[in-house]
């Protein structure tokens, strides 16, 4: 692998514009799970009867909202998270100039708290929350006041809801269009941490059509014929080693 990492370096320093398209894998190493993994959601117990992905639907968040919320906080908020070398070493590239944007599957915020600027989130975000009735902004604070089972707006007692795409819901579009445009000017494509089995998210990648790209994840992916490189290890170790001058 010492070889591939010198000859993807030198590719790097050429590069003039980078893409990084992530997924669940490059948020694990700072202790947030993944989804199909051994210890990830897919492969814990059942709660309440339920799988991951009806816990996490709309249906559920509008006709069971004190199940959903049991759920989402346990499983899906992770306030204590910290950015890990693969978000810190991300944002480094994009203060030099060469990374041109993240499109992030995750909803941890956690390129954002490393110092990236040009994050899209296809699934949205954690800390971004609103009012269901009045549309008002609200906080992760309120979202996770242990006073209630069921978060409510402090203004008019809507229900409020994570700024986050469940299941059952649609991407955004005006997202969506950007990932596209981003992925069709870059020159060099990083895949990191993804398994590139869910659409229209995986689907992204046809529209790069640079020359190299490098796909880093523990497990093989469709997509692994199509890729310059491929790594199967740390994500975060894999750039701090190619980020070394």
């Amino acid at each position: 692998m010492s070889e591939n990492l010198e000859i993807i370096k030198q590719k790097i320093k050429k590069a003039k514009a980078i893409v990084y398209f992530g997924g669940a894998g490059t948020s694990t190493e700072s202790d947030i799970p993944d989804f199909r993994t051994e210890s990830g959601l897919y492969n814990q117990p059942e709660f309440a009867g339920r799988d991951p992905q009806a816990l996490l639907s709309i249906r559920t968040l509008y006709n069971e909202p004190e199940l959903f919320y049991a759920y989402y906080r346990t499983h899906r908020l992770f306030p204590k998270a910290k950015p890990n070398k693969a978000h810190q070493v991300l944002a480094r590239w994009e203060q030099e100039e060469k990374l041109k944007a993240v499109i992030t599957q995750n909803i941890d915020g956690l390129h954002q708290m490393a110092g990236s600027q040009k994050v899209l989130e296809l699934h949205g975000s954690v800390h971004h929350n609103y009012c269901t009735e009045c549309q008002r902004e609200a906080t992760l604070e309120e979202m996770t006041d242990p006073g209630r089972q069921v978060p409510v707006c402090r203004y008019c007692e809507g229900m409020l809801r994570p700024g986050v795409v469940f299941f059952g819901e649609p991407l955004d579009q005006k997202i969506l269009h950007q990932a596209v445009e981003a992925l069709k000017a870059a020159d060099f494509l990083i895949v990191g941490g993804t398994s590139l089995v869910v659409y229209p998210a995986a689907g992204l990648i046809d529209y790069f059509t640079g020359e190299d790209m490098l796909l880093i994840n523990r497990d093989t992916t469709p997509f692994d014929n199509r890729a310059t490189w491929v790594i199967h290890d740390s994500i975060g170790e894999v750039l701090w080693q190619l980020a070394k001058t």
